[in-house]
């Protein structure tokens, strides 16, 4: 059964249209130990919204685990985690982080609740209330 994320990107650093541009990309700098288990924990097929970080704070777009249970090209060491992934689509309408915080059914969600968490879990129930937001 396939699970959803939501994976953070400054877009000044790498952002949504260079996702696009490239057309698959590496998701690799994670630095954090819940993030990296998340990242572990994905597999092809998965689906992840694309949140712009610090610029911006909405989800802009989904995108897809397309190589799974990589070690971070940029990590000597070998111990942090690493994906592929591929654009899907941009969302109709981003869903803005204060949305996000406003919506009593998002409460719980790891967005609002561990706000520094590059990449999060999102429960189904949150993707589909989302997608809903988004026009979709």
């Amino acid at each position: 059964m396939a699970r959803f994320w939501l994976m953070k990107s400054e877009p000044d650093v790498y952002g949504w249209d260079d996702l696009v541009e490239e057309g698959e990309g590496t998701w690799d700098g994670v630095r954090n130990h819940r993030a990296k288990n998340n990242l572990a924990a994905m597999e092809v097929g998965d689906q992840a919204f694309f949140y712009h970080s610090n610029i911006g704070l909405e989800i802009v777009g989904i995108c897809e685990v397309s190589v799974a249970g990589i070690t971070d090209p940029t990590d000597p060491t070998g111990k942090w985690a690493a994906v592929k992934v591929k654009p899907v689509r941009k969302l109709a309408n981003p869903v803005t982080l204060k949305q996000v915080k406003a919506d009593p059914a998002l409460a719980e969600m790891e967005l609002v609740k561990l706000m520094r968490l590059s990449v999060s879990e999102v429960r189904e129930s949150e993707w589909q209330h989302i997608l809903k937001m988004a026009g979709e």
